[in-house]
């Protein structure tokens, strides 16, 4: 049986610099997925202005940057089974910034929506194939702390293009081109790094290469050792998500709609929690290969749904408002995103990683958009009905989670954690 976490008076040991940045440069994945698609909300009404767009234009580059993360995600994932993770490990993020350069220098929004598609597609194909370069790379007792280290840097991702946003919100179309030009430097400085870093023993050929019985047929995917991890982790992220994307995207729309606080109210008080978020999945990184991730896991799903269930009672309410979203942001690093991230590396095949866990991405993205797409004529209509609904899926991913706990994560076996084609050159 795998090890999955330590005796409880047992510390950690430490983990090496060279994995520190591993985790780092494919955290990047993460950071810039979070930008890109945050940069897009931020940046959306100028280029409507700068650019003269109707309004289903913006509306399509609006949904065309989950839609192509999610269809990136299915083909990149598999893709990089096939052909051998560490070459779309390089490619996507070259491909990235390339997106990133076209959305910065677009003349004219037929250009901006080339630009969003493919960078778009090569942060979709990025995110499975990043996770499971750390994931290979990583050695049992340091696998959570490592796979959670990604989390920060989607955290930092929104954060920084929503402060920077913030700062630069009187710039007009300089502001717009500073924030995507910042994605684009730092996607060729993440390219440079990670073509320079060496994942492999030695100078082997073969490491590029999946072996034909390990990842090319997708008869592999069907098996029970990775169909059951990959339906479980993909109910507790889709039921999950649909509540953390509504909020992610429609807060300050419902701040402003519903609990008829200003728009300079509403902000602010996005700014304010967002460190909240930070500082606790930072909290998560420390306890996410021992016994208190999953201990913690218990809790705080509990205070998620009765965040839900607050906001629900109180539709309306700014001061319940308020509590909901301080709950929130308390409770979601520690049942959350992140847990689905480190529980698909514990539970899945290492062979199916990439191909499992894109499949996971792409169709909870694929969900997350469709409802995105309506969750404003549902606010309209009923903000209560809507919330009630939220609080339903929250439940049910808790339920989801429980079961990943109790029986998926003490059931993995060592092929779960076996590296398949990429490893980290011994220093």
């Amino acid at each position: 049986m795998a090890r999955t976490s330590p005796a409880p008076n047992q510390p950690e040991p430490p983990i090496e610099k060279r994995l520190w940045k591993v985790a780092g440069l494919s955290g990047m994945a993460s950071y810039l997925d979070a930008a890109l698609i945050v940069s897009i909300g931020v940046n959306l009404a100028i280029y409507r202005d700068a650019y003269d767009m109707g309004v289903w234009m913006a509306g399509a580059i609006s949904a065309i940057v989950t839609i192509c993360i999610a269809v990136g995600s299915l083909v990149g994932g598999r893709l990089a089974d096939v052909f051998g993770r560490r070459r779309l490990y390089n490619l996507d993020i070259l491909c990235y910034a390339v997106g990133a350069i076209i959305i910065t220098l677009a003349p004219d929004d037929i250009t901006l929506l080339v630009g969003v598609l493919l960078a778009g597609l090569a942060a979709g194909a990025d995110l499975p194939t990043s996770l499971a370069v750390v994931s290979d790379a990583s050695p049992d007792h340091a696998r959570g702390r490592l796979i959670a280290f990604t989390q920060v840097m989607w955290m930092l991702g929104i954060i920084v293009v929503v402060f920077v946003g913030f700062a630069l919100s009187d710039t007009g179309m300089l502001g717009a081109r500073l924030i995507t030009g910042h994605l684009a430097v730092a996607a060729l400085v993440t390219w440079h790094l990670r073509s320079r870093l060496e994942l492999a023993t030695g100078p082997d050929p073969e490491q590029d290469q999946v072996p034909a019985e390990q990842g090319v047929a997708l008869k592999n995917v069907w098996t029970r050792a990775a169909l059951v991890p990959m339906l479980a982790t993909f109910a507790f992220y889709v039921t999950w998500g649909l509540g953390a994307n509504t909020m992610g995207q429609f807060t300050t729309y419902l701040l402003v709609t519903v609990s008829g606080a200003s728009q300079s109210v509403a902000t602010g008080i996005n700014l304010a929690c967002l460190p909240i978020g930070l500082v606790l999945t930072l909290a998560f990184v420390r306890i996410a290969d021992g016994p208190r991730r999953d201990r913690m896991f218990y809790v705080a799903t509990v205070v998620q749904i009765a965040a839900f269930a607050i906001a629900s009672l109180t539709v309306g309410a700014i001061v319940g408002f308020l509590v909901f979203y301080i709950l929130y942001q308390l409770s979601y690093p520690f049942a959350g995103e992140a847990n689905y991230k480190v529980w698909s590396q514990l539970t899945l095949p290492a062979e199916t990683r990439g191909t499992t866990q894109g499949i996971t991405y792409a169709v909870s993205r694929g969900v997350f958009a469709g409802v995105a797409f309506v969750t404003p004529a549902l606010l309209d209509r009923s903000p209560s009905v809507l919330l009630w609904v939220i609080t339903g899926c929250m439940a049910l991913s808790a339920v989801a989670g429980l079961y990943i706990v109790r029986v998926l994560v003490p059931r993995s076996s060592p092929a779960a954690t076996a590296p398949a084609d990429v490893k980290v050159a011994q220093a």
